[in-house]
């Protein structure tokens, strides 16, 4: 599957990459599919020809669906409910979450190309530069809050004694589950705009036939970069020291399906 990653500057030298909110859902495993059952988590552990890392992984996603259609009946509750509250202080946290996690945790393990899109005004290989940048960095950062999170569950498991729900407990699980799909997008992300793929771009100029049909190298490539003029045209009216405002911001996430609430938090970073 190829992913579009859409790249511009908000405010200074604070950019944002975003994916459109239909490629997101796309790579997400849920929504229309019927609910795994636990027989149908056991015959996937018990078959043959799978590894102890892939019976591992089937695990983690089984649990992992259970608590996003969990947290689904829980936003559905009736106003003022126990569960309603749950999900409102829920929400707040969440809204605390890096955007750069929210990026790394969309490349999931079925994105093999990438699409960027980026202001035509602004240096193709400083934008590739940026985005691995990114990854590199995350890689660092959510390995080591993966280990402290899993590190933290059996302290927070005490709290289950207590007649409430245990919600330290499942928000630790929650972070340690988002920072471990944060580090394979990392990983993966690292794989598709690697240093490795400048071969691929130089085997693409000097390895064209005569016909002037691309190389086969070219047609592996894995990133494609997209320079667009109506990027530049929505920067025009950016100011450098407040950066883009909310009604460009608004035009933008519009144009390209972006989520809104993701874009300010790249524009309202420390």
């Amino acid at each position: 599957m190829q992913a579009r990653v859409v790249v511009f500057p908000v405010k200074g030298r604070a950019w944002c990459f975003a994916f459109p909110r239909a490629s997101a859902a796309a790579g997400a495993s849920g929504g229309a599919l019927p609910p795994p059952t636990l027989r149908d988590l056991w015959r996937g552990i018990t078959s043959g020809g799978r590894t102890a890392p892939e019976k591992a992984e089937s695990v983690v996603d089984f649990v992992a669906d259970k608590m996003n259609r969990a947290w689904i009946g829980f936003g559905s509750a009736p106003e003022g409910s126990m569960k309603s509250r749950i999900h409102s202080f829920g929400l707040k946290l969440l809204s605390r979450v890096r955007p750069s996690e929210v990026l790394l945790k969309s490349v999931t393990k079925d994105v093999n190309g990438l699409e960027i899109v980026h202001p035509a005004s602004i240096n193709s290989r400083l934008v590739r530069r940026r985005l691995r940048h990114i990854a590199v960095r995350g890689a660092s950062v959510h390995k080591k809050f993966l280990y402290g999170s899993v590190c933290l569950l059996p302290i927070t498991s005490v709290f289950t004694v207590l007649p409430l729900p245990n919600i330290p407990f499942f928000w630790v699980l929650f972070r340690a589950y988002s920072h471990w799909r944060a580090l394979q997008g990392s990983e993966r992300l690292q794989l598709l705009v690697s240093d490795r793929s400048d071969q691929w771009k130089v085997l693409d100029l000097v390895g064209s036939g005569k016909d002037g049909n691309p190389s086969e190298n070219a047609r592996h490539s894995p990133w494609k970069l997209q320079p667009s003029k109506k990027l530049d045209d929505f920067l025009e009216r950016r100011n450098s020291d407040e950066g883009l405002d909310c009604d460009t911001i608004s035009r933008i996430c519009k144009e390209y399906d972006l989520d809104k609430i993701d874009v300010l938090k790249y524009r309202d970073l420390p």
